[in-house]
């Protein structure tokens, strides 16, 4: 690493970001009982014990509210179709609370089939990292102490920007993992709905908002990808412009493809859930 404080501040921001990228490239890949090796999913598994008995509580419930909803009588209930209809859809209900994390998992195993297929598609293994390109580092070097000046505040604000947009990017990615197992510790109640007609369309809400937490994965991927390109071709410095010039060129084009993948990723559950339409 270059000697020179302008020069390491902008390349200890890169660093940062290079850093949290990876690590969001890992991130999607992961399966929550991987996640932090496995011990929230381990609670969330003990607390699911407990909220399944409430779930099968709740079953009972909206069973009887659709029924008494639904059928003008007990008379309708003698009609075979009728009782048929009503006793299936009890039986989902319950098959589905009980087997409520075993359903969650299938729709994150097929969710994650889809990222992985865009990695494989796009043929990345791992995203490109940024670096500071060698004409930067020399005209930096070569500045005298009072060309260095206008240089620190650039690189200050610069840097910081980086810094605090990386930040910001991996909090976004963690933030999915929780959503993922608050999604999964409560999934009885709202799968409970089933059991009623009226009430079918909490379950099917429930459903759909935890498939697009699970399809946002794919959004970030597809980002990440989209910066990885960006990384792979940085912008052209010119090596006659003043070193300044070169250092805001660069920074200021550099940051704005950064703020372009924070926003994806942080609007990633917005598309996902208009994409469904919720």
């Amino acid at each position: 690493m270059s000697d020179n404080w302008v020069v390491q501040n902008l390349q200890n921001a890169l660093e940062t970001w290079n850093e949290k990228l990876a690590e969001i490239w890992t991130l999607v890949t992961q399966s929550p009982q991987a996640f932090k090796g496995g011990s929230i999913w381990k609670v969330m598994g003990s607390f699911l014990g407990a909220v399944q008995a409430v779930g099968l509580a709740l079953v009972v419930l909206f069973f009887v509210m659709g029924v008494m909803k639904t059928c003008g009588s007990f008379a309708d209930l003698k009609r075979p179709e009728v009782a048929i209809k009503v006793f299936v859809r009890f039986a989902i209900a319950k098959a589905a609370v009980t087997y409520g994390l075993e359903l969650m998992n299938a729709l994150f195993s097929i969710a994650q089939g889809l990222v992985s297929t865009i990695m494989s598609a796009a043929g990345f293994g791992s995203v490109q990292t940024a670096v500071l390109p060698t004409e930067i580092i020399t005209a930096v070097e070569d500045c005298g102490f009072f060309e260095s000046i206008p240089l620190w505040a650039v690189t200050l604000i610069g840097g910081l920007l980086i810094t605090v947009l990386s930040f910001v990017m991996i909090m976004t990615v963690y933030g999915r993992f929780f959503k993922l197992y608050l999604y999964t510790a409560i999934a009885p109640v709202p799968l409970s709905a089933f059991a009623g007609e009226p009430t079918q369309s909490i379950g099917i809400s429930f459903i759909k908002s935890y498939a697009a937490v699970c399809l946002e994965g794919a959004i970030i991927v597809l980002g990440c990808i989209i910066f990885s390109l960006f990384a792979a071709s940085p912008p052209v410095v010119d090596p006659n412009a003043a070193a300044v010039s070169m250092v805001w060129s660069y920074v200021g084009e550099l940051v704005f493809n950064m703020l372009i993948l924070v926003g994806t990723v942080k609007m990633a559950d917005r598309v996902v859930r208009e994409m469904m339409g919720l």
